[in-house]
């Protein structure tokens, strides 16, 4: 096949499929598969794909198995041996609450003989509300809330979070006298353990200090209680060299360089070369998108840095910052990528793909769009503007009108961002 012949939207899907099927929980939990305890072993887990993840330690262990995941409503599958609960994401509810508790339930009464699983992935943050005496479950709606708005990349929103969390920050592993494994597969960009989903089973050194240094930083209006709680030791999460994580290890079995690499290979195989910009990309969706459109110009028009024909690629987590008493849509930060990158390359022989891993682009159907060249032409011939519609935060819409959303479903990982850049 000739670069030529590329239809470009299925083959960008094709790297889309690639790059999930890299995540598959089920290779990386088989590699990481700890040895069977003396004792009982228990499962504790929360994510987008933490019900996949269940399956598939389900499938591989031999052994008896028990124990609960949480993950996010409709992301379930059929599990034998753990109990699945579902919870609402990215706002907690009070279904989220209860399932915060069963896990420690689950893993509180178990003894040095016992093992403790956990399978931890993106979107457990959202799935473990667990508000520390004093705070309520409206106070962590409110602290999601603003965190999802204040444009804060997604390390420096868990910092926060874990020091306002009963659950978060390792000190679901601390409740336990069992050694805990935790596998996990990773949406941070940089893949730091202690940040997928705010570090339930994984401590880091970050303080309350520091929490409440980005609270300041992003202007966060957090509840008085919440602010209150930070100023007390209590808010300090265990730190990693506590006693009670002596036994412990963790594994990440799944991330987006992994994913982005297999994409890449899947490229190379149809004729076309393949960049990965990097895996870790942070920052303000449509300036990321700037600077990707910016390049797809000079390759497009001057054949530099790379020759055609080209796909880039990257991963990572772009934010977008929702300004107080602005226009509001609807979008998430994949389709503003789209929309913002399709106003960069208005007019050039460019294709691309931008979508969220785990299938749903923020509170969205979509896990993302497509965009080319003509995107911008096409919605003005619509009687719709593209950059009123990225200001007004109003991207799905914009791709909605279009037929150019990218659906997909859930799917059962999450590594984050995806997105291909394809210049024929």
């Amino acid at each position: 096949m000739t670069s030529s012949s590329l239809a470009p939207r299925p083959f960008l899907a094709s790297l889309f499929a690639a790059a999930v099927a890299a995540a598959d929980p089920l290779q990386g939990i088989r590699a990481h598969l700890p040895a069977r305890p003396k004792g009982r072993t228990v499962v504790v887990g929360a994510g987008k794909g933490a019900a996949q993840m269940a399956a598939a330690l389900e499938c591989l262990w031999d052994g008896p198995l028990e124990g609960v995941v949480v993950t996010r409503y409709g992301y379930g599958c059929s599990l034998n041996r753990v109990e699945l609960l579902e919870a609402a994401h990215p706002v907690p509810d009070a279904n989220g609450l209860a399932a915060s508790a069963r896990l420690k339930q689950a893993v509180a009464p178990l003894g040095p003989e016992d093992l403790v699983i956990a399978l931890i992935c993106g979107g457990g943050s959202a799935l473990l509300p667990a508000p520390p005496s004093g705070l309520t479950l409206e106070d962590e709606i409110e602290l999601n809330n603003q965190l999802l708005a204040c444009g804060a990349p997604i390390s420096a929103m868990n910092v926060v979070r874990k020091h306002l969390s009963t659950i978060k920050g390792g000190r679901l592993a601390a409740l336990t006298k069992a050694p805990v494994v935790s596998l996990i597969v990773s949406d941070i960009p940089g893949d730091n353990p202690a940040h997928v989903a705010s570090g339930p089973t994984v401590p880091d050194r970050s303080t309350r200090y520091q929490a409440l240094e980005i609270v300041s930083s992003y202007g966060l209006n957090l509840p008085q209680a919440a602010l209150n709680y930070l100023q007390t030791p209590a808010a300090d999460a265990p730190l990693p060299d506590d006693p009670a994580f002596a036994r412990n290890r963790h594994h990440v079995i799944a991330s987006a360089g992994v994913s982005l690499e297999a994409a890449a290979r899947l490229a190379e195989a149809a004729g076309v070369k393949a960049a990965i910009l990097s895996d870790s990309v942070e920052g303000e969706a449509r300036d990321v998108a700037s600077v990707h459109a910016a390049l797809a110009r000079e390759i497009a028009s001057k054949n530099r840095p790379f020759a055609k024909p080209v796909v880039l690629l990257s991963g990572g987590e772009t934010t977008v910052t929702i300004r107080q008493g602005g226009p509001l849509g609807r979008g998430g930060r994949n389709s503003a990528f789209a929309l913002a990158a399709a106003l960069g390359i208005a007019g050039h022989d460019v294709d691309i793909l931008a979508a969220d891993t785990d299938g749903i682009d923020g509170t969205e159907n979509n896990a993302g769009a497509f965009a080319d060249g003509t995107s911008i032409l096409r919605l003005k011939q619509l009687g719709l503007d593209g950059a009123d519609m990225l200001a007004g935060h109003d991207s799905y819409s914009a791709f909605n009108a279009l037929g150019d959303l990218f659906m997909t479903g859930p799917t059962g990982t999450n590594v984050n961002d995806f997105r291909a850049i394809l210049i024929r």
